[in-house]
């Protein structure tokens, strides 16, 4: 079993239990997954750009990413529907909870001033919002075989019914939040 799921049956899952008075285990909050998303603005212009970023978001994620296109043509943009306009990763069950415990414990701390992330990037349903400047805090990334440095956004989706409930969550799992 997987050090992050380990730590959330044996530790954490009990103790929003306890804190919550929870009448099922049911109702324990989960994470259900965590998405991982690039936007590649420069797709437009250079083919060569988006197999870069499937390539980067593809390694750091351990799963093949997907290219996501327009749903809308935008004039100001020079953006057509159907262009490729970025890329995507879902990930779930192993692959979330190795990709959760790499970005607690060794992505965010190797981030320049790294003092926490904010506590208050809930979307009011329990589910949590990070965006990321550049790729390479992630181990995997050769800082010589990149072409541009791009940032990220990734979302841990939770079963929690409030923020309160997603953000104990998210502390005993061991995220580094700041200190208000």
């Amino acid at each position: 079993m997987n050090r992050m799921k380990k730590k959330y049956v044996e530790e954490v899952a009990p103790a929003l239990m306890k804190k919550f008075e929870y009448k099922s285990p049911m109702q324990i909050p989960r994470i259900e997954k965590i998405v991982i998303n690039v936007g590649c603005g420069d797709a437009r212009d250079n083919a060569k750009a988006l197999d870069a970023v499937v390539k980067d978001i593809t390694t750091i994620a351990g799963q093949k990413a997907v290219v996501t296109r327009a749903k809308k043509s935008v004039a100001n943009f020079k953006v057509r529907e159907g262009m490729p306009v970025g890329v995507k990763v879902t990930l779930r069950q192993d692959r979330m909870w190795d990709f959760l415990d790499k970005l607690f414990n060794v992505a965010l701390p190797r981030v320049r001033d790294f003092r926490g992330i904010s506590p208050k990037s809930f979307d009011g349903r329990g589910n949590y919002a990070l965006g990321v400047k550049e790729q390479l805090i992630f181990p995997e990334i050769d800082y010589d075989k990149i072409d541009k440095i791009r940032g990220m956004d990734i979302v841990i989706c939770t079963t929690a019914e409030t923020d309160e409930e997603a953000r104990e969550l998210l502390t005993l799992m061991g995220a580094p939040f700041a200190q208000a």
